[in-house]
């Protein structure tokens, strides 16, 4: 009822109209790149995962762990994150790929390749490392 209230109070050109606007702007972005490259690369977060529990009290900055990954539905593409490796603390670290409108085929070969060529879809984090030990090699391990 909102959203209709909001359409019908003569909010559509405050609010509607400019979402679509930088909707379309999103869109065109991701159609310049996708001139160039077949699949676009990014993280999934700005940083590693947080502990279970660890942001509960603090909503903006759960939010703000999502803004890696608002831009490929915004402009209706799709997207898919996958394992990359582990941060020093031994937390996961997400490589988010979108590809083009239509085109999942194309990206989940991509993450397919991708998976092949490395094992952090297969590794396990860590225990919990005591404070002052050397930080973790930037591997995953083939075991």
């Amino acid at each position: 009822m909102l959203g209709t209230y909001a359409l019908s109070a003569g909010y559509y050109d405050a609010y509607y109209l400019r979402a679509q606007q930088g909707r379309t702007l999103i869109r065109a972005d991701f159609d310049a790149a996708f001139r160039r490259v077949d699949v676009v690369a990014m993280p999934t977060t700005p940083g590693p995962a947080f502990r279970l529990g660890e942001r509960l009290d603090d909503p903006l900055q759960m939010y703000l762990a999502d803004v890696f990954t608002v831009g490929a539905p915004l402009a209706g593409l799709p997207a898919l994150s996958v394992p990359c490796g582990f941060a020093e603390e031994g937390l996961p670290v997400g490589l988010q790929l979108v590809g083009r409108v239509f085109d999942e085929a194309t990206l989940l070969q991509a993450a397919d390749a991708f998976e092949r060529v490395t094992e952090w879809w297969r590794a396990a984090p860590p225990p919990p490392r005591p404070e002052g030990a050397n930080p973790l090699p930037n591997r995953a391990s083939k075991g």
